[in-house]
């Protein structure tokens, strides 16, 4: 419960508060006005409700609807004139995010919080992260893959980083269900749109950069998407940072006052030998490390959340068997049809990752090897000349260009656009399922390999704004090794 006095005061410590319309007798009647919950969802909403107005496209028909079910307060940035009192404000997401902690009773008080941000690589290092902690603590997780608010159940996240009503709420219900940390995957959206405002991290880990998520609806420029990447560095009480990663110099002037742990090849923390199922570090957590998943960036990965989880006070022997235990559900999954070729299924959807992937691949596979990719509509699109580029460098792979994610766009034209930057020609098969189905079947030797990018374990394709069910790129794949 939240009384109005304590909203109106958030607002006005946040220089955020304008006025009171609609409510002329405010002054001596507001004063036993509470709400008992918080909602920017016109269909959860009753009388003892704080209803916040957000978002471009946000229309007075949402707020109609709301007061029919008895609303009788909103928070907004302008006065939509539907007969009910506004508290209007000059920034309805900064508004969003304090209110939330101070309702929910601050919970990141009472949680130890670590947050990945990276164009690549946050989902590995916060399952990493995860299965370390979870050696001697009880840590939750929200993950662009999963999350989890007990250690038990894990469902399908929606968004990288949750709104922030949705946020705190989370972490409430961790904070109840005994949970001492929280792993979060924080996205440069997240600084962008304000869904962490207000919000300091124990520790930030800043794992790489590289141009992506630039587009219409999304960062207008690439400085625009490192700044706001940057601003988890300067939102945590200690860092740990790829010394490797492009731009270091401009990271490391900003955090140089701050505890930090920075990693990579000329890094005091470093790999000293990578094999495929093992590497050794020097540093802080020098020793011997058994893994799971395939490729030096995943080492690398895990090395960042060990150092993370050394500041918050975890076992070297922890971090240790946390890494050893790590999957990542649609991470550099592996499965071998009869005739022996092996087909690598993996979220890569950008141009680096992309080239780690096809690296990690042409070290293993002596074969022929066939790669399926799309690219999603109506952002990144810079990724598409991307793709181009990284697939020019490896002649020798023949390219399947196929659905993912079209959205609004027609996956055709997606497609053609690809291909429009490869020097060479590509079927097109814009069905995933059967461009998988294609691939396989091409397969003849163990040294041949069929990579599936981009979708990973996203069990759907994201067509016309709505999710539409699809098995999953791993499932499809099992599903042919009957019949290849």
């Amino acid at each position: 419960m939240m009384q109005i006095e304590t909203v109106l005061d958030i607002l006005k410590n946040d220089h955020n508060y304008r006025h009171i319309k609609h409510f002329d007798d405010y002054y001596f009647h507001f004063q036993g006005v509470t709400f008992e919950q918080l909602s920017y969802d016109s269909r959860q909403v009753d009388e003892q409700t704080l209803f916040f107005a957000k978002g471009a496209s946000f229309k007075a028909e949402f707020l109609e609807q709301a007061v029919s079910k008895g609303l009788s307060w909103y928070i907004s940035e302008m006065d939509y004139g539907v007969g009910i009192p506004v508290i209007l404000v000059n920034d309805i997401k900064q508004a969003m995010s304090l209110i939330a902690m101070t309702f929910y009773d601050n919970p990141q008080r009472k949680l130890q919080l670590l947050a990945f941000t990276g164009t690549k690589g946050k989902t590995t290092a916060a399952y990493f992260a995860y299965h370390i902690l979870r050696q001697e603590h009880k840590p939750a997780m929200l993950s662009t893959m999963s999350t989890t608010l007990d250690g038990k159940t894990f469902v399908k996240s929606a968004l990288t980083t949750p709104e922030s009503l949705d946020l705190f709420r989370m972490m409430a219900e961790a904070v109840s269900n005994g949970m001492t940390h929280l792993i979060m995957e924080v996205s440069s959206q997240a600084y962008l749109v304000k869904r962490v405002y207000g919000l300091s991290f124990d520790v930030g880990v800043f794992l790489n950069i590289s141009p992506d998520h630039i587009g219409s609806i999304e960062h207008p420029t690439f400085e625009d998407y490192f700044y706001h990447k940057c601003l988890l560095m300067t939102h945590s009480r200690a860092v740990v940072i790829n010394s490797d990663m492009d731009h270091f110099r401009v990271v490391k002037e900003q955090v140089d006052q701050l505890p930090h742990d920075y990693y990579g090849q000329t890094a005091e923390n470093a790999i000293t030998k990578s094999l495929p199922f093992s590497f050794d570090v020097k540093g802080k957590l020098a020793g011997h490390y058994a893994i799971q998943l395939i490729g030096q960036f995943n080492q690398e990965n895990a090395l960042a959340a060990g150092l993370a989880c050394l500041r918050l006070g975890v076992s070297l022997s922890a971090i240790q068997k946390g890494i050893r235990e790590t999957k990542v559900p649609g991470r550099m999954e592996v499965l071998t049809q009869s005739n022996g070729a092996n087909v690598f299924v993996d979220y890569a959807h950008n141009g680096d990752s992309l080239t780690r992937l096809l690296d990690v691949v042409s070290q293993h596979q002596t074969g022929h090897l066939t790669l399926i990719l799309g690219a999603p509509g109506n952002k990144g699109e810079s990724r598409r000349a991307d793709f181009g580029r990284v697939i020019n460098a490896y002649p020798e792979v023949s390219i399947i260009l196929t659905a993912d994610d079209p959205n609004f766009e027609d996956p055709q034209v997606i497609c053609q656009e690809i291909a429009s930057y490869i020097n060479r020609p590509v079927q097109l098969i814009i069905d995933r399922k059967k461009a998988i189905q294609t691939a396989m079947e091409q397969t003849q030797t163990s040294g041949d390999a069929v990579i599936i990018a981009g979708k990973g374990a996203d069990a759907y394709q994201i067509v016309n704004g709505k999710r539409v069910d699809y098995a999953g790129d791993l499932a499809i794949a099992k599903s042919f090794l009957k019949t290849t």
